[in-house]
């Protein structure tokens, strides 16, 4: 492949996406409008999937430096603790929510970016572009006004929720505009009777005040509030909500950002046409309930990249890449539900529902089965692919995870220059020779697998492709003799 993949967007999507295929040696060029990068805050939460799959592409210790490790979230009403939700519990080596302004993020991607020698092209706009069923010929306008013609093998509009290239596609983004308004303050905050490094929601009869740590003493505000007119809100109308709203003397200063925000929760169905794809808000966008969206669109990056890579490299079918949509259409699915559900159960306006949502809360959230399986939903470990056309085989009767499910190890899945499937058995005599005539697309190390009882074959995302008892590498076999393409196995 000669033609570069090009990528419009360099927000935390774009750029996790265009260093992805960096990292797999692909042709790339990434684009944005903008001069530079973000100076706000915008979104803040990683959760622990989105470090994990970080930790493949070699850079979550960066992240992990940068941020503020938020170990709990706690729920209150007024004075009253409803809940604590630890994150320690977590099945994942990353046991925490990592608190980090976008700005930040966006530095460390782009720096990333550039250690594979790519780097943003800024003050380029997309302008329209042709998909000619060999390759994609897309018009770009530079801010000197020079028009150019790009000739991609793929492009991605990593574009956002106005993005261009979801509407020349004709795509419809369905979904609701909830009628609720929030507001958005990035302040310092004095007399916050919590942990420093909680995160911290306040039920109140007006609505939810949300305080999201982001370095000791400044914190990112979101509360309900009715829009204010074409003004906006400014430092007194926040403190005047958090006053009324959370208990003893909190204390707003030094305002980095104030703004307000409407909540729209909408997809499109298809996140792929032919040779153009879309992936992260240019797909859908959700409540900030949850912290969930540029998660979910960062992990749409890590889905498409390594099937991209395996593709344009001749190991995989070319249908390996409409498995995309339909895994990641699912998972935002989901997260739109979950998160829509949050928002409208801390936003009820009727004081009976209020006080019995805060009565079930503290009941159910008291148990600590609960409160792990919540932590869990949260930081996206739950985050599965069980109807994945890519799925082979069954785990029944093994301890491990089916196809489609997530699955751990010491090392990351992934990791390299290179997406190859990973094996995990304690059968190393059969796997050596399995691995043998695969070896463009399994990494030659063997490893240990959760149960000797079974055999797993690990997707480069360390998802299970495909699981079977010891012994039978029947659906191992079926499961690389459907993916890989003619010639791609050594024989």
């Amino acid at each position: 492949m000669t033609k570069p993949v090009l990528v419009a967007g360099a927000g935390p999507v774009g750029l996790t996406m265009a260093a992805e295929l960096a990292r797999y040696r692909m042709p790339v060029r990434i684009i944005d409008q903008a001069p530079e990068r973000t100076d706000r805050s915008k979104a803040l939460a990683v959760w622990s999937r989105t470090l994990e799959l970080l930790e493949r592409a070699g850079c979550a210790d960066a992240f992990a430096s940068a941020g503020l490790h938020s170990q709990a979230m706690v729920l209150r009403s007024g004075s009253e603790r409803i809940a604590r939700i630890p994150f320690n519990s977590v099945p994942s080596p990353f046991q925490y929510l990592l608190l980090i302004p976008q700005s930040e993020t966006e530095r460390l991607l782009d720096e990333h970016l550039r250690s594979f020698g790519k780097a943003i092209e800024r003050s380029v706009e997309l302008t329209g572009f042709e998909d000619r069923g060999e390759d994609v010929s897309c018009a770009v306008r530079h801010a000197n006004g020079q028009v150019e013609t790009i000739e991609a093998s793929w492009l991605i509009g990593c574009d956002g929720a106005h993005s261009l290239v979801r509407h020349k596609l004709g795509m419809a983004f369905e979904g609701d505009t909830l009628a609720t308004n929030f507001v958005l303050a990035d302040v310092h905050v004095a007399g916050l009777d919590e942990p420093a490094d909680a995160l911290v929601s306040f039920l109140h009869e007006d609505g939810p005040v949300v305080f999201f740590p982001i370095s000791p003493g400044r914190y990112r505000i979101i509360a309900e509030a009715a829009r204010k007119g074409t003004q906006g809100p400014g430092l007194e109308d926040i403190q005047a909500i958090v006053a009324r709203r959370c208990p003893g003397r909190v204390a707003l200063s030094n305002p980095i950002w104030i703004s307000d925000f409407g909540v729209n929760e909408r997809k499109v169905a298809n996140y792929r046409s032919g040779r153009v794809f879309v992936a992260g808000d240019a797909a859908h966008v959700h409540s900030p309930a949850g912290g969930q969206g540029m998660n979910t669109g960062m992990q749409d990056a890590f889905n498409l990249a390594w099937k991209l890579a395996l593709t344009e490299r001749g190991l995989m079918r070319p249908d390996l890449l409409d498995s995309y949509s339909l895994e990641r259409s699912a998972v935002a699915k989901q997260i739109l539900q979950d998160s829509g559900r949050m928002t409208r159960a801390v936003t009820l306006s009727n004081h009976v529902l209020q006080d019995i949502r805060n009565f079930v809360a503290h009941r159910i959230l008291g148990f600590s089965d609960v409160q792990h399986a919540f932590a869990d939903r949260l930081s996206e470990v739950t985050i599965a692919y069980p109807t994945s056309p890519l799925n082979t085989g069954s785990a029944g009767g093994l301890k491990g995870p089916a196809p489609g499910h997530r699955i751990i190890a010491e090392r990351p899945f992934g990791a390299g220059d290179q997406p190859r499937f990973a094996l995990m058995t304690a059968d190393s005599e059969a796997a050596r020779d399995f691995i043998q005539r695969h070896s463009t697309l399994i990494e030659a190390d063997l490893r240990a697998p959760p149960d000797p009882a079974g055999v797993w074959l690990v997707r480069p995302d360390g998802y299970v492709a495909a699981a079977a008892h010891a012994g039978d590498w029947g659906p191992i076999h079926d499961c690389l003799a459907r993916l890989a393409s003619c010639g791609s196995a050594k024989t």
